[in-house]
């Protein structure tokens, strides 16, 4: 989504980003490559981090438009190293999601045209392919939504029949979305509700030391949910949707939270916009349908969409513990205190 662009804290020197390109691409395309010129400029698009739009001209006259992100702690804009949790931060995580998971399997994410990882002067840096499209928030062709959701259910079907897939994470620093990280977002958002201050914030205490004696049921049920790879933070804002000839192209970016987890987190971010219930179940569905007929990946619909939900009361409370100070981007905005006193009222607790 375009907004106003922050300064980064500490921007790359045009000449250590040169060299970096001019290796990275050399190591793309199999043959050394030399940049013959190189323009650069903050990228229109949201993100934590440094994220700049390239325009490269390359020795035999070829051109390329390039997103440079740089990853490290010092580039997080000013913005977000004060609210994003510090324990969430891994340099490496999103480098590592496109090496070891995204550039093998070709599903139409952005083209990972090489890195630069030395921790010795801080880089973490990653060039990728600009995908020219919109945010899927803008598209209001609910046709299109459902085609999402059955991409995504896709993308984790593939990933999870991967006998390798934790060994991979642990390599790739992904997340680990277990009982214990289930547990610190309650008690974060136990600490920050009341502290916050307005007065429905502290009405809130009373409800969410009311859900802490009933949150483990919750986690029970997420632990016992199938696993994949997750985006873990599948919003609309973060899926890209670029329209060809002969096809709509997917694109899931910004893998910062990525990891291993329960599939129906990614369903729950996805389908938590502007939508009836109505038109949240027929996306829900739409995902449910392009799963494998077995039943240890397509549960009976009813256990399905009460397991969504469970997913949905999870997110509801770490949007609540995320920050003290902070509000989330408009399209994520919403009540999600009242969000969490709903579900945990449909779910019967």
């Amino acid at each position: 989504m375009s907004q106003s662009v922050e300064a980064p804290a500490q921007a790359a020197s045009t000449s250590d980003l040169r060299a970096a390109l001019e290796q990275a691409l050399t190591c793309h395309f199999g043959k050394r490559r030399s940049i013959a010129r190189l323009e650069r400029r903050p990228a229109d698009m949201r993100s934590s981090c440094t994220l700049e739009e390239l325009n490269v001209c390359l020795d035999d006259g070829a051109s390329l438009t390039l997103l440079f992100k740089d990853l490290s702690r010092h580039a997080l804009l000013d913005s977000a190293r004060q609210v994003k949790p510090a324990f969430l931060h891994d340099p490496l995580r999103e480098i590592e999601i496109y090496r070891r998971f995204l550039a093998p399997e070709r599903m139409g994410t952005a083209t990972c045209y090489g890195v630069e990882v030395d921790p010795r002067v801080g880089h973490y840096w990653l060039f990728l392919e600009k995908v020219t499209g919109v945010e899927l928030f803008q598209v209001g062709d609910f046709a299109t939504w459902q085609l999402v959701a059955r991409f995504l259910a896709g993308m984790h079907t593939r990933f999870a029949a991967r006998a390798d897939l934790r060994e991979l994470a642990h390599a790739a620093h992904l997340l680990a979305y277990n009982a214990d990280f289930f547990r610190v977002w309650l008690d974060r958002a136990r600490d920050f509700v009341p502290a916050a201050g307005a007065s429905h914030q502290r009405e809130a205490t009373p409800f969410l030391e009311w859900l802490a004696r009933r949150y483990e049921l919750v986690i029970e049920r997420l632990v016992a949910l199938p696993v994949t790879l997750i985006h873990g933070e599948f919003y609309a804002s973060n899926v890209l949707i670029q329209e060809n000839a002969d096809r709509v192209r997917v694109c899931p970016v910004d893998w910062e939270m990525a990891g291993v987890g329960p599939c129906l987190l990614d369903l729950a971010a996805l389908t938590a916009g502007k939508w009836t219930d109505e038109q949240k179940t027929a996306l829900a569905l739409a995902y449910h349908a392009a799963l494998p007929p077995d039943e240890s990946r397509r549960p009976r619909l009813d256990v399905f969409l009460a397991d969504l939900d469970y997913c949905r009361l999870h997110q509801a409370v770490q949007w609540l513990g995320w920050s003290p100070e902070w509000l989330p981007p408009p399209d994520h905005r919403r009540n999600w205190l009242s969000e969490a006193v709903h579900l945990a009222q449909k779910l019967g607790f």
